[in-house]
């Protein structure tokens, strides 16, 4: 997978999945100005912005889904 920005991904997302779960909402909205998993974004690391995204992002499915999900994960350096 290429390294893309945060905020590429979470544009995608935001294309990909119109009606977002409405938890994973605050976390999408703070990754669209995250550049690098190595930001922080206030207080919060980027990397827990993330996780908490996906940790919410549960209710997304499909092929889509999957495969950013799978980049997410590997931004934040799990498996």
């Amino acid at each position: 997978m290429q390294n893309r920005e945060i905020r590429e991904i979470a544009n995608e997302i935001v294309r990909e999945w119109p009606k977002p779960y409405f938890g994973a909402v605050p976390y999408l909205n703070a990754m669209r100005v995250i550049r690098s998993i190595e930001d922080r974004f206030y207080e919060d690391s980027a990397r827990s912005v993330v996780r908490y995204f996906l940790a919410n992002a549960s209710t997304w499915r499909g092929e889509a889904a999957r495969r950013i999900k799978a980049e997410l994960k590997q931004a934040c350096g799990d498996k």
